[in-house]
Protein backbone atom coordinates (compact mmCIF):
# COMPACT_ATOMS: atom_id res chain seq x y z
CA UNK A 1 0.00 0.00 0.00
CA UNK A 2 3.20 2.32 1.07
CA UNK A 3 4.41 1.76 -2.17
CA UNK A 4 1.16 2.06 -4.27
CA UNK A 5 0.76 5.50 -2.60
CA UNK A 6 4.31 6.72 -3.87
CA UNK A 7 3.63 5.75 -7.16
CA UNK A 8 0.26 7.73 -7.44
CA UNK A 9 1.99 10.60 -5.71
CA UNK A 10 4.58 10.81 -8.40
CA UNK A 11 2.22 10.15 -11.33
CA UNK A 12 0.24 13.03 -10.12
CA UNK A 13 3.25 15.10 -9.62
CA UNK A 14 4.45 14.07 -13.38
CA UNK A 15 0.74 14.89 -14.78
CA UNK A 16 0.78 18.69 -13.11
CA UNK A 17 4.38 19.04 -14.72
CA UNK A 18 3.46 18.21 -18.43
CA UNK A 19 1.57 21.76 -18.95
CA UNK A 20 4.26 23.15 -17.47
CA UNK A 21 7.23 21.82 -19.48
CA UNK A 22 6.94 24.31 -22.44
CA UNK A 23 5.86 27.70 -20.94
CA UNK A 24 8.55 30.03 -20.35
CA UNK A 25 8.42 31.21 -17.01
CA UNK A 26 10.88 29.78 -13.94
CA UNK A 27 7.79 28.51 -12.86
CA UNK A 28 7.67 24.90 -12.68
CA UNK A 29 6.23 21.92 -10.66
CA UNK A 30 8.30 22.40 -7.86
CA UNK A 31 6.52 25.34 -6.77
CA UNK A 32 3.30 23.04 -6.03
CA UNK A 33 5.08 20.96 -3.79
CA UNK A 34 6.70 24.02 -1.84
CA UNK A 35 3.10 25.45 -1.64
CA UNK A 36 1.47 21.78 -0.68
CA UNK A 37 4.15 22.12 1.96
CA UNK A 38 3.60 25.57 3.27
CA UNK A 39 -0.30 24.64 3.25
CA UNK A 40 0.51 21.47 5.30
CA UNK A 41 2.24 23.42 7.66
CA UNK A 42 0.31 26.56 7.96
CA UNK A 43 -2.59 23.31 9.25
CA UNK A 44 -0.33 21.61 11.46
CA UNK A 45 0.74 24.99 12.76
CA UNK A 46 -2.55 26.14 13.35
CA UNK A 47 -4.51 23.19 15.11
CA UNK A 48 -0.89 22.84 17.08
CA UNK A 49 -1.49 26.42 18.34
CA UNK A 50 -5.54 25.74 18.98
CA UNK A 51 -4.25 22.84 21.11
CA UNK A 52 -1.89 24.55 22.90
CA UNK A 53 -4.24 27.72 23.56
CA UNK A 54 -6.66 25.41 25.01
CA UNK A 55 -4.06 23.77 27.35
CA UNK A 56 -3.19 26.99 28.74
CA UNK A 57 -6.53 28.26 29.17
CA UNK A 58 -6.85 25.34 31.15
CA UNK A 59 -4.03 25.15 33.32
CA UNK A 60 -4.47 28.93 33.84
CA UNK A 61 -7.07 28.06 36.28
CA UNK A 62 -4.78 26.88 39.12
CA UNK A 63 -3.17 30.10 40.63
CA UNK A 64 -1.45 31.14 43.59
CA UNK A 65 -0.01 28.03 45.56
CA UNK A 66 -1.97 25.81 42.78
CA UNK A 67 0.44 26.33 40.22
CA UNK A 68 3.50 24.39 41.95
CA UNK A 69 1.68 20.65 41.59
CA UNK A 70 0.42 21.64 38.69
CA UNK A 71 3.56 22.30 36.89
CA UNK A 72 5.38 19.52 38.93
CA UNK A 73 2.54 16.90 37.67
CA UNK A 74 2.46 18.48 34.15
CA UNK A 75 6.52 17.63 34.20
CA UNK A 76 6.02 14.38 35.36
CA UNK A 77 3.56 13.67 32.56
CA UNK A 78 5.39 15.20 30.21
CA UNK A 79 8.65 12.68 30.77
CA UNK A 80 6.34 9.74 31.54
CA UNK A 81 5.30 10.65 27.26
CA UNK A 82 8.73 10.71 26.33
CA UNK A 83 9.74 7.62 28.51
CA UNK A 84 6.98 5.55 27.03
CA UNK A 85 6.85 7.12 23.15
CA UNK A 86 10.46 7.86 22.57
CA UNK A 87 12.42 11.05 23.03
CA UNK A 88 12.17 13.43 20.03
CA UNK A 89 15.41 15.46 20.99
CA UNK A 90 17.03 19.25 21.28
CA UNK A 91 16.46 21.41 19.05
CA UNK A 92 20.54 20.75 18.13
CA UNK A 93 19.09 17.22 17.22
CA UNK A 94 17.40 18.86 14.59
CA UNK A 95 20.40 21.21 13.18
CA UNK A 96 22.26 18.37 13.26
CA UNK A 97 20.42 15.81 10.69
CA UNK A 98 19.77 18.73 8.45
CA UNK A 99 23.49 19.19 8.25
CA UNK A 100 24.92 16.18 8.48
CA UNK A 101 22.09 13.22 8.06
CA UNK A 102 21.60 14.08 4.67
CA UNK A 103 18.71 16.88 5.92
CA UNK A 104 16.47 14.05 7.21
CA UNK A 105 14.27 14.44 9.83
CA UNK A 106 12.49 11.46 11.47
CA UNK A 107 8.60 12.08 12.09
CA UNK A 108 8.30 8.74 13.90
CA UNK A 109 8.50 10.93 17.40
CA UNK A 110 6.45 13.68 16.46
CA UNK A 111 4.07 12.11 18.75
CA UNK A 112 6.09 12.49 21.66
CA UNK A 113 6.94 15.70 21.00
CA UNK A 114 3.76 17.21 20.05
CA UNK A 115 2.42 15.68 23.06
CA UNK A 116 5.22 16.68 25.52
CA UNK A 117 5.67 20.07 24.36
CA UNK A 118 1.67 20.61 24.78
CA UNK A 119 2.03 19.99 28.39
CA UNK A 120 5.23 21.84 29.00
CA UNK A 121 4.38 24.98 27.13
CA UNK A 122 0.82 25.02 28.39
CA UNK A 123 1.41 24.40 31.71
CA UNK A 124 3.75 27.40 31.59
CA UNK A 125 7.22 26.44 31.08
CA UNK A 126 9.47 29.10 29.55
CA UNK A 127 10.17 27.85 26.53
CA UNK A 128 7.65 28.32 22.96
CA UNK A 129 6.66 26.18 20.80
CA UNK A 130 8.79 27.09 17.58
CA UNK A 131 11.12 24.17 18.45
CA UNK A 132 7.78 21.46 18.29
CA UNK A 133 6.53 23.38 15.13
CA UNK A 134 10.09 22.81 13.55
CA UNK A 135 10.09 19.51 14.04
CA UNK A 136 7.01 18.90 12.49
CA UNK A 137 6.46 20.66 9.75
CA UNK A 138 10.42 20.27 8.75
CA UNK A 139 9.94 16.53 9.37
CA UNK A 140 6.86 16.51 7.34
CA UNK A 141 8.86 18.13 4.65
CA UNK A 142 11.67 15.34 4.98
CA UNK A 143 8.45 12.49 4.56
CA UNK A 144 7.29 14.24 1.31
CA UNK A 145 11.07 14.25 -0.02
CA UNK A 146 11.56 10.32 0.66
CA UNK A 147 8.30 10.09 -0.52
CA UNK A 148 8.72 11.64 -3.82
CA UNK A 149 12.65 9.55 -3.70
CA UNK A 150 14.50 13.26 -3.38
CA UNK A 151 17.95 12.78 -2.39
CA UNK A 152 20.79 15.24 -1.49
CA UNK A 153 20.41 19.20 -1.62
CA UNK A 154 16.68 18.49 -3.07
CA UNK A 155 15.53 16.36 0.20
CA UNK A 156 17.67 18.86 2.76
CA UNK A 157 15.64 22.09 0.70
CA UNK A 158 12.43 20.38 1.24
CA UNK A 159 12.93 19.98 4.81
CA UNK A 160 14.46 23.34 5.42
CA UNK A 161 11.28 24.64 3.99
CA UNK A 162 9.03 22.70 5.95
CA UNK A 163 11.07 24.30 9.15
CA UNK A 164 11.02 27.79 7.82
CA UNK A 165 6.56 26.93 7.20
CA UNK A 166 6.66 26.47 11.07
CA UNK A 167 9.01 29.72 11.76
CA UNK A 168 6.58 31.61 9.77
CA UNK A 169 3.67 30.83 11.16
CA UNK A 170 4.44 31.22 14.90
CA UNK A 171 6.59 34.74 13.83
CA UNK A 172 3.94 35.50 11.11
CA UNK A 173 6.86 37.00 9.43
CA UNK A 174 7.73 34.78 6.17
CA UNK A 175 10.85 36.59 5.02
CA UNK A 176 12.14 36.17 8.77
CA UNK A 177 10.66 32.75 9.20
CA UNK A 178 12.71 31.95 5.97
CA UNK A 179 16.27 33.26 6.67
CA UNK A 180 16.02 31.70 10.44
CA UNK A 181 15.32 28.50 8.82
CA UNK A 182 18.51 29.15 7.42
CA UNK A 183 20.98 30.74 9.93
CA UNK A 184 20.31 28.60 12.48
CA UNK A 185 21.77 25.62 10.51
CA UNK A 186 25.48 27.32 10.74
CA UNK A 187 26.69 30.71 12.10
CA UNK A 188 29.57 30.48 9.49
CA UNK A 189 28.81 29.08 6.39
CA UNK A 190 24.93 30.15 6.26
CA UNK A 191 25.17 30.69 2.54
CA UNK A 192 25.84 27.11 1.67
CA UNK A 193 22.06 26.06 2.39
CA UNK A 194 20.83 29.18 0.29
CA UNK A 195 19.79 26.69 -2.08
CA UNK A 196 16.92 26.23 0.26
CA UNK A 197 16.07 30.26 0.02
CA UNK A 198 13.37 30.21 -2.70
CA UNK A 199 11.32 26.25 -1.49
CA UNK A 200 11.61 28.05 2.28
CA UNK A 201 9.82 31.46 0.74
CA UNK A 202 7.37 29.81 -1.08
CA UNK A 203 6.38 26.91 1.66
CA UNK A 204 6.87 30.10 4.73
CA UNK A 205 4.65 32.27 2.14
CA UNK A 206 1.45 29.78 1.69
CA UNK A 207 1.69 28.59 5.51
CA UNK A 208 1.59 32.56 6.79
CA UNK A 209 -1.63 32.23 4.54
CA UNK A 210 -3.38 29.75 5.97
CA UNK A 211 -2.38 30.37 9.38
CA UNK A 212 -3.57 34.04 9.75
CA UNK A 213 -6.84 32.13 8.20
CA UNK A 214 -7.12 29.76 10.90
CA UNK A 215 -6.58 31.70 14.13
CA UNK A 216 -5.50 35.39 12.69
CA UNK A 217 -1.98 35.51 14.41
CA UNK A 218 1.02 37.33 12.79
CA UNK A 219 -1.59 39.81 11.26
CA UNK A 220 0.84 42.85 12.31
CA UNK A 221 2.79 43.98 15.51
CA UNK A 222 1.94 41.73 18.79
CA UNK A 223 4.09 43.68 21.08
CA UNK A 224 2.71 47.08 22.06
CA UNK A 225 5.78 49.71 21.93
CA UNK A 226 5.69 53.48 21.14
CA UNK A 227 6.62 54.07 17.71
CA UNK A 228 10.39 55.30 17.69
CA UNK A 229 11.28 58.18 15.52
CA UNK A 230 15.33 59.21 15.00
CA UNK A 231 16.02 61.96 17.32
CA UNK A 232 19.85 61.49 17.90
CA UNK A 233 22.25 61.04 15.09
CA UNK A 234 24.15 58.63 18.73
CA UNK A 235 20.97 56.18 18.52
CA UNK A 236 23.37 53.65 16.46
CA UNK A 237 25.82 54.06 19.20
CA UNK A 238 23.16 53.78 21.88
CA UNK A 239 21.75 50.29 20.07
CA UNK A 240 25.60 48.90 19.49
CA UNK A 241 25.81 49.99 23.88
CA UNK A 242 22.39 48.65 24.72
CA UNK A 243 23.83 45.22 22.73
CA UNK A 244 26.66 45.01 24.33
CA UNK A 245 25.11 45.41 27.73
CA UNK A 246 22.48 42.55 26.46
CA UNK A 247 25.50 40.20 25.23
CA UNK A 248 26.48 40.04 28.76
CA UNK A 249 23.33 38.51 29.88
CA UNK A 250 23.53 36.05 26.97
CA UNK A 251 26.58 34.79 28.45
CA UNK A 252 25.07 34.59 31.56
CA UNK A 253 22.30 32.27 30.13
CA UNK A 254 24.43 30.38 28.28
CA UNK A 255 26.47 29.38 31.42
CA UNK A 256 23.69 29.07 33.55
CA UNK A 257 22.49 26.75 31.64
CA UNK A 258 25.68 24.71 30.84
CA UNK A 259 25.98 24.69 34.56
CA UNK A 260 22.32 23.24 34.92
CA UNK A 261 22.47 20.90 31.98
CA UNK A 262 26.16 19.14 34.08
CA UNK A 263 23.55 19.04 37.21
CA UNK A 264 20.96 17.24 36.11
CA UNK A 265 23.21 15.28 33.79
CA UNK A 266 24.82 14.14 37.07
CA UNK A 267 21.39 12.89 38.41
CA UNK A 268 21.16 9.07 37.60
CA UNK A 269 17.70 9.25 37.11
CA UNK A 270 14.82 8.82 34.47
CA UNK A 271 13.43 11.68 32.52
CA UNK A 272 10.29 11.74 34.39
CA UNK A 273 12.09 12.15 37.65
CA UNK A 274 14.37 15.22 36.55
CA UNK A 275 11.12 16.64 34.59
CA UNK A 276 9.68 16.79 37.79
CA UNK A 277 11.94 18.23 39.59
CA UNK A 278 12.19 20.74 36.96
CA UNK A 279 7.94 21.59 37.22
CA UNK A 280 8.46 21.66 41.01
CA UNK A 281 11.30 24.56 40.58
CA UNK A 282 9.67 25.55 37.92
CA UNK A 283 6.15 26.35 40.02
CA UNK A 284 8.08 27.73 42.84
CA UNK A 285 9.04 30.36 40.81
CA UNK A 286 5.86 31.08 38.93
CA UNK A 287 4.30 31.39 42.47
CA UNK A 288 6.57 34.23 43.62
CA UNK A 289 6.80 35.63 40.22
CA UNK A 290 3.73 35.16 38.10
CA UNK A 291 5.00 36.94 35.07
CA UNK A 292 8.17 34.61 34.09
CA UNK A 293 5.44 31.83 33.85
CA UNK A 294 4.90 30.82 30.02
CA UNK A 295 7.67 31.83 27.45
CA UNK A 296 6.55 35.13 26.67
CA UNK A 297 4.20 35.71 24.25
CA UNK A 298 1.04 37.62 25.72
CA UNK A 299 3.91 38.03 29.10
CA UNK A 300 6.00 40.65 27.30
CA UNK A 301 3.06 42.88 26.58
CA UNK A 302 1.87 42.73 30.27
CA UNK A 303 5.68 43.70 31.22
CA UNK A 304 5.53 46.77 28.88
CA UNK A 305 2.32 47.87 30.10
CA UNK A 306 2.89 47.76 34.31
CA UNK A 307 4.80 50.14 35.50
CA UNK A 308 6.95 47.71 37.72
CA UNK A 309 10.12 49.25 39.74
CA UNK A 310 13.19 48.96 38.75
CA UNK A 311 14.37 46.26 42.07
CA UNK A 312 11.60 43.92 40.73
CA UNK A 313 12.42 44.51 37.14
CA UNK A 314 16.21 43.03 38.07
CA UNK A 315 14.53 40.62 39.82
CA UNK A 316 12.58 39.25 36.61
CA UNK A 317 15.39 39.63 34.68
CA UNK A 318 17.33 37.45 36.72
CA UNK A 319 14.62 34.50 37.39
CA UNK A 320 13.50 34.77 33.72
CA UNK A 321 17.23 33.66 33.01
CA UNK A 322 16.94 30.95 35.48
CA UNK A 323 13.65 29.43 34.26
CA UNK A 324 14.78 29.30 31.21
CA UNK A 325 17.69 27.58 31.76
CA UNK A 326 16.10 25.28 34.17
CA UNK A 327 13.38 24.47 31.54
CA UNK A 328 15.63 23.62 28.94
CA UNK A 329 18.25 21.35 31.09
CA UNK A 330 15.39 19.71 32.99
CA UNK A 331 13.85 17.72 30.43
CA UNK A 332 11.40 19.97 29.40
CA UNK A 333 10.43 20.50 25.68
CA UNK A 334 9.95 23.73 23.57
CA UNK A 335 11.83 26.24 22.07
CA UNK A 336 13.72 29.36 23.60
CA UNK A 337 13.49 32.37 21.02
CA UNK A 338 10.26 34.19 22.26
CA UNK A 339 11.97 33.26 26.48
CA UNK A 340 14.94 35.38 25.32
CA UNK A 341 12.44 38.22 23.50
CA UNK A 342 11.06 38.42 26.91
CA UNK A 343 14.87 38.82 28.90
CA UNK A 344 15.37 41.41 26.53
CA UNK A 345 12.73 43.27 27.16
CA UNK A 346 12.80 43.09 31.00
CA UNK A 347 16.65 44.66 30.56
CA UNK A 348 15.42 47.37 28.28
CA UNK A 349 12.81 48.66 30.70
CA UNK A 350 15.68 48.22 33.00
CA UNK A 351 18.12 50.56 31.01
CA UNK A 352 15.62 52.82 30.80
CA UNK A 353 14.64 53.28 34.23
CA UNK A 354 18.33 53.66 34.85
CA UNK A 355 18.44 56.35 31.92
CA UNK A 356 15.20 57.76 31.50
CA UNK A 357 16.56 60.48 28.53
CA UNK A 358 17.11 56.72 26.38
CA UNK A 359 14.23 56.05 23.77
CA UNK A 360 12.19 53.02 25.34
CA UNK A 361 11.79 51.11 22.15
CA UNK A 362 15.03 51.74 21.37
CA UNK A 363 16.36 50.36 24.31
CA UNK A 364 14.05 47.18 24.49
CA UNK A 365 13.94 46.10 20.66
CA UNK A 366 17.69 46.37 20.59
CA UNK A 367 18.50 43.79 23.46
CA UNK A 368 16.02 41.74 22.31
CA UNK A 369 17.79 41.90 19.44
CA UNK A 370 21.57 41.38 20.72
CA UNK A 371 20.46 38.66 23.42
CA UNK A 372 18.95 36.06 20.42
CA UNK A 373 21.66 36.92 18.10
CA UNK A 374 23.89 35.90 21.16
CA UNK A 375 22.76 32.77 21.80
CA UNK A 376 21.31 31.24 18.54
CA UNK A 377 23.90 33.30 15.81
CA UNK A 378 20.72 34.38 13.78
CA UNK A 379 21.82 38.14 13.14
CA UNK A 380 19.91 38.72 10.06
CA UNK A 381 16.06 36.96 10.91
CA UNK A 382 16.45 38.12 14.36
CA UNK A 383 16.69 41.54 12.98
CA UNK A 384 13.72 40.97 9.92
CA UNK A 385 11.37 39.08 13.45
CA UNK A 386 11.95 41.72 15.73
CA UNK A 387 10.79 44.46 13.24
CA UNK A 388 8.22 42.39 12.23
CA UNK A 389 6.47 41.44 15.85
CA UNK A 390 7.39 45.26 17.12
CA UNK A 391 6.75 46.97 13.95
CA UNK A 392 9.90 49.01 14.56
CA UNK A 393 10.21 50.62 11.30
CA UNK A 394 13.67 51.80 11.15
CA UNK A 395 15.26 48.75 11.50
CA UNK A 396 18.96 49.28 10.75
CA UNK A 397 19.50 49.67 15.00
CA UNK A 398 18.08 46.61 15.67
CA UNK A 399 20.32 45.33 12.26
CA UNK A 400 23.52 47.11 14.55
CA UNK A 401 22.31 45.69 17.77
CA UNK A 402 22.44 42.13 16.18
CA UNK A 403 25.32 42.11 14.86
CA UNK A 404 27.13 42.89 17.92
CA UNK A 405 25.40 40.06 19.33
CA UNK A 406 26.64 37.84 17.10
CA UNK A 407 30.42 39.16 17.10
CA UNK A 408 30.40 39.20 21.00
CA UNK A 409 28.72 35.83 21.77
CA UNK A 410 30.89 33.07 22.95
CA UNK A 411 33.45 31.20 20.45
CA UNK A 412 31.60 27.33 21.00
CA UNK A 413 27.66 28.14 19.91
CA UNK A 414 25.26 27.51 22.67
CA UNK A 415 23.18 25.07 20.03
CA UNK A 416 26.53 22.54 19.85
CA UNK A 417 25.73 21.16 16.11
CA UNK A 418 25.64 24.70 15.01
CA UNK A 419 29.78 24.11 14.82
CA UNK A 420 32.17 21.64 12.99
CA UNK A 421 31.39 18.26 12.63
CA UNK A 422 33.80 17.13 14.51
CA UNK A 423 32.14 19.35 17.58
CA UNK A 424 28.55 18.63 17.26
CA UNK A 425 27.48 17.14 20.32
CA UNK A 426 23.78 16.45 20.62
Amino acid sequence: MKIKTKRKLIRSLDVLDKPLRFNPFVFSRNFFLWALLGIVGGIISGVYWIALEMVMHGLAFFEGWQVIPTMALAGLLAGLIIHLIGDPGEIQLIVNNIRFNKGKLDPKNNLSMVLSSLLCVGAGGSLGPEAPLVQVTGSTGSWLGKMLRLKGEELRSLSIAGMASGFTALFGAPLGGSLFSLEILHHKHAAAYYKAIIPAFVASCFSYIIFALIIHLGIGPIWDLPSYIMEDKFDFAYAVLFAVVATFFGWVFIFCTKFLKSVFYKLNFPIYYKTLIGGIILGIIAFYFPITRYFGHHEINDLLLTNFDLEFLVAILLVKILAIAITVTSGWRGGFIIPLFFVGASLGLIIHQLFPSTNLSLAVVTSMAAINACVTRTPMSTTILLATLTGFGYFIPILFASLTGYFLAPRIPFISSQGDKESAVI
